[in-house]
């Protein structure tokens, strides 16, 4: 039985965005899910009119657990079955964990950690009824080493890898593959909202195109592959916890992540 259908959170920006391209150009049926309804039907636009394809637009603010029930029972109740999930949207910020009391680091927990989770239960309990199934989560550089300054984030992000790779092992033999993506710095609006466009360390490290990540991202999905890693340094960096002493790793994580006085 062939993969029709993909929903893509956070898919009006950035690798998401470029993620629901690369999946129409392959002739999938789109559900595109993100705040942001207007983009979404913009998108939705182009991808209908460029590849003769149906797209599904739902706009939702994923730190509600009720709106991932509200779109799994919209989608049921529509008869269309979701066949490749996509994890994609994300928050993070930059900054001392007590600068503030905006609550900015709950938000990053709610749409990381628990939309994450509450909505590949929902879906891949249907994947696995029916046999087939392939769930991508994006996850990031950062979930391999603590991040001081951005600790929530890269906690956050560092539980998709782990998770990702519990569940790949629970759906072994199902006909459902996990599959999660550790991009580094990647060019996109993410980096203005999050406030990070400003760290050092991170104009050092090699930025990737948001459609380089995309398409790497949904070949390793296709192959189901289980952690994928772009690029060699990238690669280099990811093993540091175990070459590096951990109270080594985590000075040097903090001196080159630490926001400098202005």
């Amino acid at each position: 039985m062939a993969l029709t259908t993909a929903l893509v959170t956070g898919a009006s920006s950035g690798i998401g965005y470029e993620i629901s391209k690369v999946l129409a150009e392959e002739g999938h049926d789109l559900v595109l899910v993100a705040r942001r309804e207007e983009r979404l039907k913009q998108l939705a636009q182009y991808l209908e009119k460029d590849f003769n394809i149906q797209v599904t637009v739902m706009a939702a603010d994923l730190t509600r657990i009720s709106e991932i029930d509200r779109i799994f029972d919209t989608l049921k109740e529509q008869g269309i079955p979701v066949d490749i999930l996509v994890n994609n949207a994300g928050l993070g910020s930059w900054g001392p964990l007590t600068a503030d009391d905006k609550n900015t680091e709950i938000q990053q927990i709610q749409v990381n950690v628990l939309a994450t989770t509450y909505m590949t239960k929902k879906f891949a309990v249907d994947m696995v009824r029916r046999g087939l199934g392939k769930i991508l989560n994006i996850a990031s550089l950062s979930g391999f080493t603590p991040w001081p300054y951005m600790a929530v984030y890269g906690a956050t992000k560092a539980y998709i890898i782990e998770f990702s790779e519990a569940l790949r092992a629970e759906l072994k033999g199902t006909g459902v593959s996990v599959t999660v993506s550790c991009p580094g710095p990647t060019a996109s609006e993410f980096h203005q909202i999050s406030g990070t466009a400003d760290v050092g360390f991170l104009r050092l490290m090699p930025v990737l195109g948001s459609a380089q990540v995309a398409r790497a991202s949904v070949a390793a999905m296709h192959k189901r592959k289980g952690v994928v890693v772009h690029g060699w340094l990238n690669l280099a960096y990811s093993l540091l916890p175990r070459i590096m002493p951990r109270n080594w790793l985590l000075r040097v994580m903090k001196l080159i992540l630490k926001p400098r006085r202005r």
